[in-house]
């Protein structure tokens, strides 16, 4: 079935903060869970495994946070949602498997540069509601 918890809309939330911060310097996750309302040790719980993953950079000390640790136009909402969520649609038949390749399809198409390039269309930061 499709299965997505609270998890994966606020790893990417917090990820297209990450990427509308711009530059290579590391941004700390207090400041990202801040602006976009996610309990920091939640939010620490999700980047670790992103970065176990290879998809973030951390740094520690005084000017110490997380960056990308790949381009954000290569990293899709699919890959964040079935690292922290497992995979979509596993094990789901008929109509439903219709629908689980439907919901992959579309979380294939978006990378995290997307994201950020229609949040900043859009005039601002959005929580995605998945």
């Amino acid at each position: 079935m499709i299965s997505i918890t609270s998890k994966s809309p606020y790893a990417v939330a917090a990820l297209c903060e990450l990427g509308r911060s711009g530059g290579d310097l590391p941004v700390p996750i207090g400041e990202l869970a801040r602006r976009r309302e996610i309990p920091v040790q939640f939010l620490e719980q999700l980047f670790a495994i992103l970065r176990r993953a290879g998809i973030l950079n951390s740094q520690r000390g005084v000017k110490g946070g997380y960056s990308f640790a790949r381009e954000p136009a290569t990293i899709t909402v699919l890959e964040i949602v079935e690292l922290l969520d497992g995979e979509v649609g596993a094990g789901a038949e008929g109509i439903f498997g219709e629908a689980s390749a439907a919901a992959r399809a579309v979380l294939a198409s978006q990378s995290i540069a997307d994201l950020v390039e229609r949040e900043t269309r859009e005039g601002g930061a959005s929580m995605y509601y998945i």
